[in-house]
């Protein structure tokens, strides 16, 4: 079955992936219109495009990440907008800050529950459609993300654009908070599926090596040759793309987990949270 191409779709395609336009256009073809598909047929054609990833919704809006004073919960909250104008408004950001600092500390089980809590005489789903009417914008809280551990901290990076929380298995103390603040700049900056590998899901592994093994056997290497190596390009997504074996953006010579243990020798990161904005 054919299916037609729309220049929307090419266009939408370039933005996810970088990828040139007649390449997208021949991806989404190949691909029956499957934007999943389409990416996957880019990077088995050798396309450095980024492993799929679930942090980025919100085209506009402000991301704000707080921890309560105990320093050991922590929430995200992304309320949304139609346009940079109104997410760079005072006013729009002391509003987000007001609502993050109230699921913080009502620590609600989701969205819903957030909208339904008191808020200046009113309650937060009441207050968002009160801003929705003042500023003629859509205007919505689209993520809430909780971190519990024995310490969390909490970071918000570039104006609002991304908020990271950071849960760490030893209680709070200055050099534990100094290494989560690290650590959080590090997830801000390197974007990292998850802790190590065992937080790689079993689909996404499995579509990694298959991805890895047809590039390898594209460039003429026989099957069984194409496993093994395979298997090897999987130690390098795995160290590329989970936190603890990362290189530490503050010294290329450690790991991240290298690093924890500089400053605990049990030290870990047990759990982070990170959303963007874009």
């Amino acid at each position: 079955m054919s299916v037609t191409v729309t220049a929307a779709d090419v266009n939408k395609l370039r933005q996810q992936t970088g990828a040139g336009m007649m390449d997208c256009r021949k991806a989404l073809a190949e691909s029956e219109g499957d934007f999943e598909k389409a990416i996957d047929y880019l990077r088995k054609k050798g396309q450095k495009v980024a492993a799929n990833r679930s942090d980025r919704e919100a085209k506009e809006g402000v991301v704000v990440a707080k921890s309560n004073a105990q320093g050991n919960y922590g929430i995200i909250i992304t309320i949304s907008s139609e346009t940079d104008f109104v997410s760079k408004n005072e006013e729009f950001v002391a509003f987000a800050n007001d609502v993050a600092l109230i699921a913080l500390n009502n620590m609600p089980s989701d969205i819903d529950a957030l909208k339904a809590l008191p808020m200046a005489s009113a309650t937060v789903g009441e207050k968002l459609m009160e801003m929705v009417a003042k500023i003629g914008e859509k205007i919505d809280v689209t993520r809430y993300e909780q971190v519990n551990s024995d310490c969390v901290v909490a970071y918000i990076h570039g104006n609002y654009r991304i908020g990271v929380l950071v849960g760490l298995n030893k209680t709070e103390s200055e050099a534990v908070i100094t290494a989560g603040r690290d650590v959080a700049m590090q997830i801000a900056a390197m974007n990292p599926l998850a802790v190590d590998e065992n937080g790689i899901s079993e689909e996404m592994i499995a579509r990694e090596k298959a991805i890895a093994t047809e590039q390898i056997i594209a460039e003429g290497k026989p099957a069984d040759m194409a496993e093994k190596i395979a298997a090897g390009k999987m130690g390098k997504f795995f160290k590329e793309n989970t936190l603890l074996p990362q290189a530490f953006v503050k010294d290329n010579g450690k790991s991240v987990a290298d690093y924890l243990k500089s400053v605990d020798s049990s030290l870990t990161v047990v759990s982070f949270r990170r959303v963007a904005i874009g």
